[in-house]
């Protein structure tokens, strides 16, 4: 990057105000050096070892009904293409459809470098207000959602699971999928007794492969637990996502009656609420990414 800005400045200082080519040359040279050096910035501020990891996000409805499980069902598709511009690949394990509209509740995999790293910010109750296509009255709604964000630190984890303390159970697969999902029990929901864990599978064809996917999903949140426990801020955790409804959003885009995404954290909005809904996170992951180091500095000082 030194080496790419020297010759820039090289370049700068042998052209002059007429030569169009350089100047265009110039200008899509510095750009593509600004954008190497927010990746660089942005690298280094993954301090953790699960900053490397796949993310396992979950998405729930929250406060607004059908209107909520329609909020929902964008924010996957937001998270969907944010994954998409990145060239990261998303795995659906779980998804419970709402009743009329939209999604209850959804667990997918984010997989790709940094991933965690990247999405970890994004935990917290997101607030929808706009016109609601779902109101004849075309009055402004608002909606919540719920995002959790786990490491798959799966390769790592060892946690000891004994068969006593589960309870499985198989359903038929609800979603798309064709005949088979709908004739066989293949869905599988496990339940860890002693913590009150639940987590289901449903995306593969086989009881097999639901069952052995959800295992690792159960050890994902175990593993996430006992973590919590030894830094002791279990409670913290949850006390800072809070209830997925008024006064505990982190972020909030508003359709109507103007536009803008503003993240209640870090303080950085935008106006450009379309760009966000298709994926364009880049600017509030490094806004949350240099809040979090600030804090950082700010508490070991």
């Amino acid at each position: 990057m030194e080496t790419s800005l020297r010759d820039l400045q090289e370049l700068t200082a042998l052209s002059d105000d007429s030569d169009a080519a350089i100047h265009a040359d110039l200008k899509k040279n510095i750009e593509s050096l600004s954008e190497s050096l927010r990746k660089v910035e942005r690298q280094a501020k993954f301090s953790e070892p699960s900053d490397r990891d796949d993310a396992l996000v979950t998405i729930h409805a929250g406060a607004g009904g059908t209107e909520a499980c329609d909020w929902a069902e964008m924010l996957v598709r937001m998270y969907e293409r944010y994954a998409e511009r990145k060239g990261f690949s998303v795995e659906i394990i779980d998804i419970l459809g709402g009743d009329q509209a939209g999604i209850k509740s959804i667990t997918f995999f984010v997989r790709g470098p940094y991933a965690y790293g990247l999405l970890k910010g994004e935990v917290g109750v997101h607030r929808l207000v706009r016109i609601s296509p779902f109101d004849a009255n075309k009055r402004r709604h608002t909606s919540f959602a719920s995002c959790d964000v786990l490491p798959d630190v799966n390769q790592e984890i060892k946690i000891d699971i004994l068969e006593k303390d589960l309870r499985i159970d198989t359903y038929r697969a609800h979603g798309a999928g064709g005949q088979h999902i709908n004739k066989t029990d293949s869905a599988v929901r496990i339940t860890h007794i002693p913590t009150g864990v639940i987590v289901a599978c449903q995306n593969q064809r086989s009881q097999i492969k639901n069952r052995e996917k959800a295992m690792q999903i159960l050890k994902i949140r175990l593993y996430e637990l006992e973590q919590d426990k030894k830094r002791q801020a279990m409670e913290k955790r949850y006390d800072d996502k809070g209830d997925i409804a008024w006064g505990s959003q982190i972020r909030s885009y508003v359709f109507m009656p103007y536009q803008m995404v503003k993240d209640h954290r870090t303080g950085f909005e935008v106006g450009q609420v379309d760009k966000v809904m298709d994926g364009d996170l880049d600017a509030f992951i490094d806004a949350y990414l240099e809040y979090e180091a600030l804090k950082k500095v700010d508490s070991a000082q």
